[in-house]
């Protein structure tokens, strides 16, 4: 561990609202998937190992910087959206690192009074929370779990939503925000199962966001860009629209339905125009936003 791992572990340590840590080794030198994420949104939370990986992968894939960007168009159009329908608890699993404007401040800039917690397990990740923690408005809140995907358990056990202050209803709607993480979780781990795991104990009215790296458009770089994520020890499996349409199953998707940017965004955005639009590798990626009855 260097000195710079060293000093933010001591900090991660010293959290107030955040979960006791052990210190813990940041492993800089190997890649990791949220802040590769945030060198290609232009971010400054990554490293030399984030970096050469991202750009072997951009070399193989040119549209992944542009895809990118338009899942976190995505997020921000989605969350604004559910907000002004009157959802006012956000659960982010996979936020990875704060890139304004985060789910926090679009949601509490139409309802002060929001809730969101977000869900990473990178502790670079965790080392940023406390920023957000101080940012919540007019009786808002926003809070942090440190836990994977892959361990729904873990994270719907967690007293900040089951303790006596929790910080989401979950008898309210939430909106379950699964943002450019589900293709990170390969077939073996089950993605479904733990979509299913995760609505299960949320309210009717509940809203699922979804957005999910596809080959259906440019199956030969988008492919090629996920064999250099595997090669460095990332996984990255795209998927069909049938396979992105079973995380749906049982819910109500809203119109356009499982659809790539050019279609969705016009639809749900308010007649916004398609960041990107004329980008080739804009449709790279299947969005759907879905209600539990």
């Amino acid at each position: 561990m260097d000195a710079g791992d060293a000093a933010v572990t001591r900090w991660l340590s010293s959290s107030g609202r955040l979960d006791p840590v052990q210190p813990v080794e940041l492993r800089t030198d190997r890649p990791h998937s949220a802040r590769m994420y945030d060198f290609l949104l232009g971010g400054r939370t990554n490293f030399p190992a984030d970096r050469a990986v991202a750009e072997q992968a951009l070399t193989a894939y040119p549209g992944l910087r542009t895809v990118t960007r338009m899942n976190r168009a995505f997020m921000g159009a989605a969350v604004g959206r559910l907000a002004d329908l009157g959802i006012r608890q956000f659960l982010d699993i996979g936020s990875g690192i704060p890139t304004t404007p985060n789910v926090h401040e679009i949601a509490q800039s139409r309802i002060p009074s929001a809730r969101i917690v977000y869900t990473d397990n990178d502790p670079l990740v965790l080392a940023h929370a406390r920023a957000l923690l101080a940012s919540a408005t007019g009786g808002g809140r926003v809070d942090y779990i440190e836990a994977d995907l892959r361990h729904p358990d873990r994270i719907l056990g967690h007293p900040c939503l089951t303790g006596p202050d929790p910080a989401l209803d979950l008898t309210q709607p939430v909106a379950l925000l699964l943002i450019a993480v589900l293709h990170f979780v390969p077939d073996t781990d089950d993605p479904c199962r733990l979509v299913k795991e995760l609505l299960e104990p949320l309210a009717p009215g509940s809203c699922l966001v979804v957005s999910h790296a596809t080959a259906d458009v440019n199956p030969e770089q988008v492919n090629q860009g996920a064999r250099t994520y595997r090669a460095s020890g990332v996984s990255f499996q795209p998927r069909n629209r049938t396979e992105v349409t079973r995380f749906a199953d049982g819910l109500e998707v809203l119109p356009p339905g499982v659809a790539v940017a050019t279609k969705w965004w016009p639809a749900f955005a308010e007649g916004t125009v398609v960041p990107y639009a004329d980008d080739p590798f804009v449709n790279d990626a299947y969005l759907l936003v879905a209600r539990k009855p």
